[in-house]
């Protein structure tokens, strides 16, 4: 989710995404995807804008840093990162896509290399900015959302008002539907330690104290009827925690359950040898499940 000064391994799964947790992002990458610089609004074409690099495109105001890669036709993959990361946390998972699917990743407002938001943002203010960028690179094409973290909260809380676009998802280690409720329970106001850390910081972050000033709230999960969706959820997080360990690994499995209602073709998978960086620890787990989720989507043509 978000970056935090909390130098534990616990806290990285439901409050945040330290630097430095393994991630190397990709040079050769990241120096062909330099691309240019366009700030022209995004508007509605059949197969969208065909670009490959980084591009900035307009929305409500905004500057919103866009990257494309891959020329395959049939759906658009979306790479949406977690909290406190830009688009280059995936970029590794991006190149890979690219050899066989049309894949695009941007980042939020507050995140990378867009502006920063203006004040506290909803799931509307990231859904709106999310169709701009989707009217923009995808045009008339089907869309597959793959997010890790608070991008997979984002992309689940979207997909059932946008069923028109959205034929797949992929969820990887996604914030859990009803965090602050969760946390507050699983975690006591008296707990003392690391865990009274953990606790205050994720209600904190959830409220919106983070870079993107996104308030993360509690909800039920709707349905987005017979879609695709892939869930893959973390094997183990919580060591650092002893006391509250099993209890959070619970907390967090009954969330990614909760995932379940979004598509009767739900499936949730366990990433062996996995922390919270699915992509980065198991990115053949990941690349997997986004390659069944983008075939079936194909199919539906």
């Amino acid at each position: 989710m978000f970056r935090t000064v909390v130098k534990a391994t616990a806290a990285i799964a439901v409050v945040c995404s330290v630097a430095g947790a393994g991630l190397v992002i990709n040079e050769e990458y990241a120096k062909a995807n330099s691309g240019t610089n366009d700030t022209t609004p995004a508007s509605v074409v059949s197969s969208g804008d065909p670009f490959t690099g980084t591009k900035k495109i307009r929305s409500g105001g905004h500057s919103v840093n866009v990257s494309c890669s891959g020329s395959a036709r049939g759906p658009l993959v979306m790479l949406m990162a977690g909290g406190g990361e830009g688009l280059d946390n995936m970029a590794p998972l991006q190149k890979s896509l690219s050899a066989k699917s049309r894949v695009c990743s941007y980042d939020r407002l507050g995140e990378g290399r867009s502006d920063k938001p203006q004040g506290p943002q909803t799931i509307n203010d990231s859904g709106h900015i999310l169709t701009t960028v989707l009217d923009r690179v995808a045009g008339e094409r089907p869309v597959v959302l793959v997010g890790h973290s608070l991008g997979g909260y984002i992309a689940a809380r979207y997909a059932p008002d946008h069923t028109d676009r959205i034929k797949g998802l992929v969820l990887l280690d996604a914030t859990i539907p009803h965090l602050t409720r969760d946390m507050s329970k699983t975690i006591p106001a008296n707990a003392t330690g690391m865990a009274a850390q953990l606790r205050s910081q994720a209600l904190a972050v959830n409220e919106g104290q983070n870079p993107e000033q996104f308030v993360i709230a509690d909800g039920p999960v709707r349905s987005a009827g017979r879609i695709p969706v892939q869930i893959l959820k973390h094997e183990t997080q919580y060591a650092q925690v002893p006391q509250y360990g099993p209890a959070l690994e619970q907390m967090w499995t009954n969330g990614q359950n909760e995932w379940r209602g979004l598509s009767v073709k739900a499936k949730l998978t366990t990433a062996r040898g996995s922390g919270h960086y699915i992509h980065t620890d198991r990115p053949d787990l990941a690349l997997k499940a986004i390659q069944k989720v983008t075939e079936h989507a194909a199919h539906q043509l």
